[in-house]
């Protein structure tokens, strides 16, 4: 009887294997791609690739002149892993896998697992030992175990870093790398007020114009700002300046470029293998097979690795419709029924279920965020209760609805009222943060500024009036970089942000506004704390259809402290407006729109208001305030 071969400790052992096809391996990135060893005397780099269905797989790079036949690897049974150690190699060789189909044909494939890539238009993966990153972050992340997103306040600043600031000169020096960003963008955000900063396009992606949508090196912060201890060092400042850091994450597609994962080893190995189910027409790209414990394996130990290896908190998922959905973006012939005949993924709903429990399981106090634009129930329930068990869910139809009006002349809006009152007939199904993404600054949606109607003095007016509706709002809060002071112009990745535009007094304005706005948010507890449930908002008048004008009450838990927000949508101005009130007692003009510094014309008016007996909303008691045009007032009781 044949003697089995002792695997070394960083060898791909049987119970990997055994792992890896139940789907539960979760530390496979400590296996799989291409690490750094040392046994005994022995140092190199130990490869492995899962290729099932090759006909032979070697390491090709510079080190060897791209011969296929100086590395080959052995292959691994039962579940085609190919392996290979390289002695004496050194970190920061190029290398890609040179993988032979059954047909013959030669394929040259960067690592899935690979933890840093050649620097576009090149395509290689590059070896790299990210085992000595050092972290003193440690404070947060014994903090972030305990926190309770539920009564805390999550103000999320989008970012994309290419595009924030640019250094003027060459093309391809006109980044900020991942630490220059860091100390930037965390002092512009503790200006702010911000709680947490979401980045785009981490992940390694070959074209700049997808925003890093089609993702090539799942296991790769990009190479475009830095290598991957820049990203650690970027993570670890905004921890240390109590910023969260969430990333955008794409289990939904892949592109089909040809060093990516479509057609890996000459047959569908991370897709579906029937294009009605593997392909998005629409998009151009393969759809991961939910449904191969293997490829769930790959999503899922991405997820952690990301959340433990970076210490990021929370991960943005992005087109779960499309996954949930098997007709979505799809014609009749073109998809395929579940078992049922539904149009239910039933693989991908599973694989949410999976992913999040172990997810949040092993990580408490991180974030998983559904990105799904229909009305799928549970998206944040309970997977014990048939729910998806996401932390929180994108509220788009809060979104469609407010920018819908927004856009709307105010002559108009008096017919629309109930778009800005319906979402909060179902405000608590979901646990949900309301967005204003990149999605609606881009393809000729016209920058948030620029949806405004009028001229001049409106169009920023109506802007302030809209960010204190949305801030008021039950839900945690999302805006896209720029459109916090106003950006004229919609985004493009390839410039940075309008930043002279600041030199303007309207741009001042409406910034110092949303910052202002920020922290009353973060200060208040009414704010937040019951965000997710019927006791933390109140409306005073949802009716006012005719003057267009909405107040409403945010409780905090013990009553202390509440807020009450009028907000007037109209060009109007209503000397004497009066609005109902709980209590009788004294209310505290705390934000005001008509102050000089947020572009108004600062009239005097009393700081205290008394509420007198005298019905109105419904209410026992009232008080009269000057109401400015596209006025907001914000009173503290």
């Amino acid at each position: 009887m044949a003697r089995t071969k002792k695997k070394k400790v960083y060898e791909i052992g049987e119970l990997d294997q055994y792992l890896f096809g139940q789907g539960t391996h979760y530390d496979l990135y400590k296996k799989m791609g291409s690490h750094l060893v040392v046994d005994g005397k022995k140092k190199g780099v130990y490869f492995a690739v899962w290729a099932p269905n090759a006909k032979a797989v070697s390491v090709v790079g510079d080190f060897n002149g791209w011969d296929r036949d100086k590395h080959p690897m052995e292959r691994e049974e039962p579940l085609g892993i190919y392996t290979c150690f390289i002695k004496d190699m050194k970190e920061g060789e190029l290398y890609k896998y040179c993988i032979e189909t059954q047909k013959g044909e030669l394929l040259y494939k960067a690592d899935p697992f690979a933890n840093y890539a050649e620097v576009r238009p090149g395509t290689a993966s590059r070896v790299h030992d990210i085992s000595g990153i050092k972290w003193t972050d440690s404070v947060w992340m014994e903090a972030r175990k305990n926190w309770n997103i539920d009564e805390s306040p999550m103000s999320i600043y989008e970012a994309h870093i290419g595009s924030w600031k640019q250094h003027p000169g060459e093309e391809e020096e006109r980044f900020y790398n991942y630490r220059e960003f860091a100390r930037e963008a965390v002092k512009y955000m503790k200006e702010m007020g911000y709680t947490h900063i979401e980045l785009i396009g981490i992940a390694e992606h070959p074209f700049d114009g997808s925003w890093g949508y089609q993702v090539t090196g799942y296991f790769a912060p990009t190479s475009r700002y830095g290598t991957p201890e820049d990203f650690a060092y970027m993570i670890n400042y905004f921890h240390r300046n109590k910023i969260g850091v969430i990333l955008d994450w794409v289990p939904a597609h892949f592109p089909r470029d040809a060093h990516g994962l479509a057609d890996f080893d000459g047959t569908a190995v991370y897709e579906y293998a029937d294009p009605r189910k593997g392909e998005h027409p629409d998009w151009g790209t393969k759809i991961f097979d939910y449904g191969k414990a293997e490829v769930k394996n790959f999503l899922i130990s991405n997820a952690l690795f990301w959340m433990e290896t970076f210490h990021v908190d929370g991960l943005r998922v992005d087109a779960v419709a499309s996954m949930l959905y098997l007709d979505y973006g799809k014609q009749n012939g073109q998809w395929v029924p579940n078992k049922y005949g539904g149009n239910q993924n039933l693989e991908a709903i599973e694989f949410f279920k999976h992913l999040n429990s172990v997810v949040l399981g092993r990580n408490p106090g991180t974030l998983m965020i559904a990105e799904e634009s229909t009305a799928w129930p549970k998206v944040t329930g309970n997977p014990e209760d048939d729910g998806l068990g996401f932390s929180l869910k994108w509220n788009m139809g809060w979104m469609h609805d407010f920018l819908e009006y927004m856009k709307l002349d105010p002559y108009f809006r008096k017919e629309h009222h109930n778009q800005m009152t319906f979402a909060m007939t179902y405000a608590y199904s979901e646990k949900y943060i309301l967005v204003l993404s990149h999605d609606e600054v881009v393809h000729l949606k016209c920058s948030m500024l620029n949806k405004m109607p009028g001229l001049g003095f409106d169009k920023y007016a109506n802007l302030k009036v809209g960010y204190a509706f949305m801030m008021g709002h039950p839900g945690k809060k999302l805006l896209f970089m720029g459109q916090d002071f106003a950006q004229l112009r919609e985004w493009s990745e390839e410039r940075e942000l309008d930043w002279y535009l600041l030199a303007e007094p309207e741009h001042q304005a409406v910034q110092a506004f949303m910052r202002d706005l920020l922290k009353l948010y973060r200060k208040n507890k009414a704010m937040y704390e019951q965000d997710t449930n019927g006791y933390g908002f109140e409306w005073v008048n949802a009716n006012d259809g005719y003057r267009s004008i909405f107040s409403f009450i945010r409780h905090s838990k013990y009553n202390k402290k509440n807020l009450l927000f009028v907000c007037n949508f109209t060009p109007m101005e209503w000397a004497d407006y009066r609005v109902g009130v709980p209590r009788r007692k004294q209310y505290k003009l705390i934000l005001n729109s008509d102050d000089k510094q947020y572009g108004g014309k600062g009239e005097e008016r009393p700081l205290v208001y008394k509420a007198i007996k005298q019905e109105c909303d419904g209410r026992p008691y009232s008080f009269a305030y000057k109401l400015p045009p596209y006025g907001v007032a914000v009173f503290e009781f």
